[in-house]
C-alpha cells in the first residue's frame, strides 16, 4: 500500500515538473545566480576557481553524455534515475558561472559597453530555452561552454601569472580553442560526420573565440582582475599618515535649498582642484603594473576633449582587500560637465567617474567635510568614525 502511494506521489510529481518545464529551467538558472551573488568572494580566492573549475568539467561531462544519448536513445541504468535531471544541472551551473563573471566585469568596468556584453550572456541563455534555438541541438551550449571557458581562463591567468594584458588574454583564447578541439576529438569518436561537427562544435566553439579576442581589442572586455571598488571627487586629498589619508569635500547640495539641489557637483573658487581618489585591486601576487587619470571636458563645441595626455602612475596593491590607494589632479578646471577615467596603460578603461563643475558665486566661508581613508577600510571614515577608531 505505501509502495502504491509512493509511486502515485513521485508519478504527480512528475506530472507537475513536465506541466511546468520551462519555468522549473528558470528557477533552476535563477537558483544559481543568486547562489554566486550572496557567495561572491575575491577574484583569487581558491575554493572559487575550483569550483569553477569543477562546473566547467561537469559541464563538459554532460554535453558529451548528451550527444552519446541524444533525445529518445535511452541512458543505462546507472543514469537512468538522474538523467531527467541533467536539464536542471546544466542551467544551474550556466547560471553559476555566468553570475560569477558578470559580476567581476560590474566591478572591474564602469562603461556602457560591457555592460551591454554582460546583457547578451543573459540573452544567450534565456535564446536556449526558445524552440527555434533548441531545435539546433548543442549549438547554444557548445557556444556557452566556450564563453565560460574562456571567461575562466581570464580569470585564473592573471592570478596565476602575476601580470594582466593582450598577451595573457591572447593566451585565454589559445587554451580555450584547444579545449573546444579537444572536446570535438571526443565527440567525433560517436559522430564521425564531419560536417555535424564543423556546424555543431568549431564554428560556434570557435566563433566565440574570435569574437572575445575582437571584443577586447576594442576594449568592450574590462582588463580582469583589476577593480576599483571605491573612488570619488574632493576639493583637497592629504595624506597625513602612511596608512591615513584626509579626504576634504564640500556638500554642494542643502537639502532645505531647493535652488541647489540640480546644481554642480562640484562648485569652483580661485584656486580650485579636483582630486580624484581611488581605491584599486588586484590580487594577491601580482606584478606592479602601470594605470593613466584621464580628463575629458565636454566642450561646448568640440564635445568631449582630453584635458592633456593623461596622468601615468605604477600601482601595486600587493592583495589587500581595500587596494592600494592614490589620486591626482587636473589644473584645467572650468564650469562643465568632466569625466575622470582610470585605465591601464594600453588604453583599457577600469573605471570613469562623471560630475559637473560650476562657479561658486558665494563669498561666505566654506565648511569642509572631512573623511578619513584607512588602510583596511574599503569606504572612508566620516570624522566622528574616525575619532571613534583612534
Amino acid at each position: 500500500m505505501d509502495a502504491a502511494k509512493t509511486a502515485t506521489l513521485v508519478a504527480k510529481v512528475q506530472a507537475f515538473r513536465a506541466r511546468h518545464e520551462k519555468w522549473e529551467m528558470a528557477l533552476f538558472f535563477f537558483g544559481g545566480f543568486i547562489y554566486d551573488v550572496l557567495s561572491q568572494s575575491r577574484i583569487d580566492d581558491t575554493m572559487t576557481l575550483v569550483q569553477n573549475f569543477l562546473y566547467l568539467l561537469v559541464l563538459s561531462g554532460l554535453l558529451l553524455l548528451e550527444q552519446r544519448y541524444p533525445q529518445g536513445t535511452e541512458p543505462p541504468k546507472l543514469l537512468a534515475r538522474v538523467w531527467h535531471w541533467r536539464e536542471g544541472c546544466v542551467h544551474f551551473l550556466f547560471g553559476s558561472l555566468l553570475s560569477v563573471f558578470m559580476l567581476l566585469l560590474f566591478k572591474s568596468t564602469s562603461g556602457v559597453m560591457p555592460y551591454l556584453f554582460v546583457a547578451s550572456l543573459f540573452a544567450l541563455l534565456v535564446a536556449n530555452e526558445l524552440p527555434r534555438f533548441r531545435a539546433a541541438g548543442p549549438v547554444i551550449r557548445v557556444v556557452l561552454l566556450s564563453l565560460c571557458v574562456t571567461m575562466y581562463l581570464i580569470c585564473l591567468l592573471p592570478v596565476l601569472i602575476g601580470r594582466m594584458g593582450f598577451w595573457v588574454f591572447l593566451l585565454a583564447v589559445a587554451l580555450a580553442s584547444l579545449t573546444i578541439f579537444g572536446l570535438m576529438r571526443l565527440i567525433e569518436r560517436r559522430h564521425p560526420d564531419a560536417k555535424v561537427l564543423v556546424r555543431k562544435v568549431a564554428i560556434p566553439g570557435f566563433g566565440v573565440q574570435g569574437a572575445l579576442l575582437m571584443l577586447y581589442l576594442v576594449g568592450v572586455i574590462p582588463p580582469l582582475p583589476v577593480n576599483v571598488p571605491f573612488a570619488g571627487i574632493y576639493h583637497d586629498v592629504k595624506r597625513i599618515r602612511p596608512d591615513v589619508y584626509q579626504l576634504s569635500s564640500v556638500d554642494e547640495v542643502v537639502w532645505y535649498k531647493p535652488a541647489t539641489w540640480f546644481g554642480p557637483d562640484f562648485l569652483i573658487r580661485p584656486g580650485d582642484k579636483p582630486h580624484y581618489f581611488f581605491r584599486i585591486f588586484a590580487p594577491k601576487g601580482f606584478a606592479p603594473y602601470k594605470v593613466r587619470v584621464r580628463w575629458y571636458h565636454d566642450h561646448p563645441a568640440q564635445g568631449w576633449t582630453a584635458m592633456g595626455n593623461g596622468f601615468l602612475t605604477t600601482v601595486s596593491s600587493n592583495g589587500a582587500d581595500g587596494g592600494y590607494r592614490y589620486f591626482a589632479t587636473t589644473s584645467s578646471l572650468k564650469p562643465g560637465d568632466w569625466r575622470v577615467i582610470l585605465e591601464t596603460e594600453d588604453g583599457h578603461e577600469i573605471h570613469r567617474l562623471s560630475f559637473s563643475a560650476g562657479l561658486d558665486e558665494r563669498s561666505e566661508p566654506r565648511e569642509f567635510k572631512r573623511e578619513f581613508s584607512v588602510l583596511k577600510e574599503v569606504a572612508p571614515l566620516s570624522a566622528e568614525e574616525w575619532q571613534k577608531k583612534r
